[in-house]
Parts: structure tokens; sequence; C-alpha cells
């Protein structure tokens, strides 16, 4: 067969003030290139499994527009979305099947609502692509795709993982590529709308399964840039320690997302940045108790870390690790004196990176649930909204203006040129006295 890979992964708010803000926040307009720049490891790994006798053809939808006209001779069309772009996915389609070609829809938000995806393509998968992919192609290839594939059970064993056909892109077009080492969060917060949608099990991929990867991005990209796609990466210090050791010596980079416990381990620190560290990012979520409470469903670890988040976060830029501090502005708790909080951590802190988003509610999420059944909800259903900078609830402790208002202030105030070039000569002159005071303690 001829398939076509079709990823829709841009994210674009529908506030147009935050837009016109957005053109002069450098915090903001980096961040967003730095996520469109990603290619789709989903897409590509199930690439990457396909038997040889199938042609695949992986095409990014171009931001805001659809492909017009639909790429003519395909077999089948497999796309991936988000759920802040589903509709023009859902568009897209109907676009192939209205031209004659079976299409089938995965993703997190397709696993969650996978009747409303079925009106608009002819299968849908649930759940972890890789579990139902073989299937679907079989199906095909016989004519007789079945409208439901799969199930968010976890029952895929992340041994058995392709390696993603890295190969079938165009690199110039990326500033990094993506490897997966773990699915799933001990954390198990309560808005959270990333791989648990996927699994309901937390569970890590061999490390020499992941060392295969990178030798292979190797082979396409000598000196690459690797962001670690998994929801929480060092969950298992040992196992880290374990696949970083390697790779000493082989010119990466990378970014990888992680909680405030990474500060405790002094050698793991040290690996990371001999082997390439960049950044991590870090879901503070709260600059104070004040909406930590009740957000993670199984503990209230974040809640119990708050007190020490400033020490962790210079523990970790003291080893030359840039931190990326998230938090999240609407949190049942927080009243309008979060806005400046936030900015005052950021400043006390000296974050090196901060990135502030709303509370969102996605669908499949306990937070969806709850302020559904709260009739908190401003749009039920209106997926376009789900960007993370777009408000559609009701928040506790603020009206929706002040929450509104308070958002867009912080931003200019966070993302100014002056206060972002004084967070980075901050970091830069405090690395500096620590390698300077390492220097002469030896």
């Amino acid at each position: 067969m001829n398939i076509g890979l079709f990823p829709l992964s841009g994210i674009r708010a529908c506030d147009e003030e935050l837009l016109r803000l957005g053109l002069n926040l450098p915090g903001f307009v980096e961040r967003s290139k730095t996520i469109a720049s990603l290619p789709s490891l989903g897409l590509l790994t199930l690439a990457g499994m396909t038997p040889s006798r199938h042609r695949l053809h992986y095409v990014e939808v171009p931001e805001g527009r659809l492909l017009d006209p639909v790429p003519r001779g395909l077999d089948l069309a497999a796309i991936s979305s988000y759920s802040a772009q589903i509709d023009e996915a859902y568009e897209l389609a109907e676009s192939f099947k209205a031209a004659g070609v079976p299409t089938v829809i995965g993703g997190p938000h397709v696993t969650v609502v996978p009747e409303e995806a079925a009106l608009h393509c002819d299968a849908v998968v649930a759940g972890e692509g890789e579990a139902s992919w073989l299937e679907v192609l079989d199906d095909a290839e016989r004519g007789r795709l079945r409208q439901y594939y799969g199930a968010a059970d976890g029952a895929y064993d992340l041994s058995a993982a392709p390696l993603p056909a890295f190969e079938l892109l165009d690199i110039s077009k990326y500033n990094r590529l993506t490897v997966q080492t773990s699915r799933g969060c001990p954390h198990a917060c309560e808005f959270c709308a990333s791989s648990v949608l996927l699994t309901s099990k937390y569970k890590q991929k061999p490390v020499a399964r992941v060392l295969e990867e990178i030798e292979k991005i190797l082979t396409i990209w000598k000196r690459p840039f690797i962001e670690f796609a998994d929801d929480n990466s060092f969950v298992s210090h040992s196992y880290w320690k374990q696949l970083l050791r390697p790779l000493r010596g082989k010119g990466l980079k990378w970014f990888a997302e992680t909680d405030l416990s990474v500060a405790e381990d002094g050698e793991l620190l040290d690996l990371m940045r001999e082997t390439g560290c960049a950044q991590v990012l870090i879901g503070l979520e709260s600059p104070t108790e004040a909406g930590l409470g009740g957000i993670e469903l199984r503990s209230d670890w974040k809640l119990r870390s708050c007190s020490r988040a400033r020490e962790a976060i210079r523990t970790i830029q003291a080893h030359g690790i840039t931190v990326n501090g998230c938090f999240v502005i609407g949190l049942d708790g927080q009243t309008t004196e979060v806005f400046d909080q936030v900015f005052e951590f950021v400043k006390d802190s000296g974050l090196y990176e901060v990135q502030v988003t709303i509370m969102t509610p996605f669908p499949g999420t306990p937070l969806y649930s709850r302020l559904e059944a709260e009739n908190r909800l401003l749009e039920p259903r209106s997926w376009k909204k789900c960007t993370l900078f777009d408000i559609n609830f009701v928040p506790s402790g603020m009206s929706v203006a002040e929450l509104d208002a308070g958002f867009k202030r912080l931003a200019v105030e966070l993302y100014s040129e002056e206060f972002t070039k004084w967070r980075r000569r901050r970091f830069r002159s405090e690395l500096r006295k620590q390698r300077h005071s390492k220097g002469v303690q030896g």
C-alpha cells in the first residue's frame, strides 16, 4: 500500500490579544518555535514498524491551513493530532474520505472521545498505536477496516518498541528530534493530558533500546539536539545513570521534563551535564502552596516539595543546566495574588526560563470531569481552546476577567526583552561564580 502519515501539531491561541502580545514576548515566541519544529514521534514510530512492502510518506500539515489539494494515489491516510487542532484533523480526514482514501486517526484526543472521531474517519485507534498498527494495516489491505482499534489499558510492552523511521524526515526542517524512554507518570496530576491518556501504567523502555534509537539519530544528524518525550523523565535515577554513561562523548545536546527530585542526586546532575543536557523543564505549577493541594490524585508530592523549589532550581543551574519553570495559572486556591507571586518567584529563584499557562480542562482528564460536574466549563467540548493559553472555565478564586487581565499582564512582565535578558545574564553570572569557587577550592 501507499501510506501517508499526516501530523497536525501546531498550537495557536484563540485569544487574538494574546497573539498580538506574543509578537513582542521572546519567551512565548521561542517556546512556540521549539514545539512547532518537533516531528511526530508517534507516527514515526508506527512507520518504523511498518512492513517494507508498503511505501510511506511523512507530510507535516501546515499550521492553520489544510492540504489543498489532498495528496492523491494513497491507499491509506493516518492522521495524528492533539485537542487544539482536532477540528482541522477531522476536516482533513473528511477530505481524504471524499477523495476515496481510507483514513485512520489516532492520538490522545481520539482515545478519550472515539465516538466523536468516528464521525469523521474510517477507523479510530485508541491508546498506544503500536499495539494496533499492524492489525490496521492488514485490515486496510483487505479493504475491511474496522471502526475502532485498541484500548488505553497499558498492555503494550516498550521492550518491543520499533525504531522510529527518522530517515523519512528532512532534518533541516527541525531543531530537535524526540526520543521516548517512558510512558505515564507516577504523579497523576488532575489536569495532565499527556501519555497518561494513552496508557494506564507507568513503564520504561529498556536502556539498550533507547541507546539504539540515539545511535540511529547520529547516523543522520552528526550533533543532534534530542528532546526526551517523557512526562517525567527522571522517575528512576538508576535507570538514567545506566542510560547516560554510554552517551559521554557523543556530542549530544538534550532536553527533558522532570520534577524537583533530580536536584537531590549530584551524581546524576553531573552525568546530565557531561552528556549535553542543556535544559530541564519542571512543572512547579504554583509559586506558593496555594493551588497545589489536591492537584495530584495519588499524593500531594508537589505540595510537600514546594518549599524546596528555589534551592532545587539553584542546585540544578549550578551544574550549568538551565531550568524552565512552568506555572499553571487559575488553579483552585489561587487568587489574584498569584500573578505577583509568580513574578517574584521567578526573579528570586533565578530561573533561566519560565513558562506560564492557563489551567486547561482537556477531554478525558479528571479536571475536565470535575469542572463539568461543577458546571464551571464555559464552552464544553470547545476543543480549539485546549491551547494552554485560552480560558475555558470559571476560576474559583477570581473572576474570568481578572484571570484574563492578570495573565496578560504577567506575560508582558515575564517575557519583556529587559527581564528575559536579565534572567539570562544572572544565570551566566551565577555559573561563573560557581566555577570560580570550585576552581579556588580545587
